[in-house]
């Protein structure tokens, strides 16, 4: 039997949510931390199986795996978030396929995210990612450019800033990930407190499988989760 059709992904959300739950308790929080469940390289019968459980925020990292799943699944009440490097003459397609943008990383992306956003008379709600590791590997925009990099996004009227995502260097311990948390909420307050008009530092979007429960503890409002869901993922 195939590893990962053995798990319940119904019993797995459950755990998450009392984990997620007892981190908010650990640092005094009342608000409400959302669940998005990162469906990378997971078959869409299990992507199912985390909505029937209740999970509304489905995260993929590439327009056509979304695409193929969006085709074979009926999921009414679902919000689809990109999650991965979008390329921009892929904006377009995503436009269409996705309720927010969360890896806006660049000018240029931000340009055609806007023009595909005003072609469909709509206005797009999007995260900046920002790089806060030194990993050439990671995208995102750095601390010292992220102020004048959401003013310029704010002035595209078909785009609207909710906050920021980042994606911290994978450590061996959730401990040593947690002042990189800590930066990202820091960058959030300094943006807001610019009271740039259309923006908004409501969603910090940071914390994964392995170390969620610290972001929640740093202040994530939304933490992107796929092996604690679904367990290991294989290669398709």
């Amino acid at each position: 039997m195939n590893r990962i059709k053995a798990i319940s992904v119904a019993q797995n959300v459950e755990r998450v949510q009392e984990r997620m739950l007892a981190a908010q308790r650990r640092a005094g929080r009342t608000d409400e931390v959302t669940l998005v469940a990162i469906g990378k390289l997971i078959v869409p019968e299990r992507i199912a199986e985390a909505y029937a459980a209740g999970v509304r925020h489905l995260g993929e990292n590439r327009v056509q795996e979304c695409e193929g799943k969006r085709r074979s699944l009926d999921l009414p009440a679902a919000s689809w978030h990109m999650v991965g490097h979008l390329q921009s003459n892929k904006a377009g397609r995503a436009v269409e396929l996705f309720e927010r943008i969360d890896s806006v990383d660049s000018t240029r992306l931000a340009g055609k995210l806007a023009g595909a956003a005003e072609k469909l008379g709509r206005q797009l709600p999007v995260l900046v990612q920002v790089h806060l590791g030194d990993e050439p590997s990671k995208h995102g925009v750095r601390p010292a450019e992220l102020p004048a990099f959401v003013e310029q996004v704010a002035q595209l009227n078909a785009l609207a800033v909710k906050g920021l995502m980042a994606i911290p260097p994978y450590l061996d311990s959730p401990e040593l990930v947690r002042p990189f948390f800590r930066r990202l909420r820091q960058l959030a307050g300094e943006i807001a407190r610019q009271r740039i008009p259309g923006v908004e530092m409501k969603v910090l979007s940071m914390g994964m499988s392995q170390d969620f429960e610290v972001a929640i503890e740093e202040g994530a409002t939304e933490v992107r989760l796929g092996t604690a869901l679904f367990g290991a993922r294989t290669a398709r």
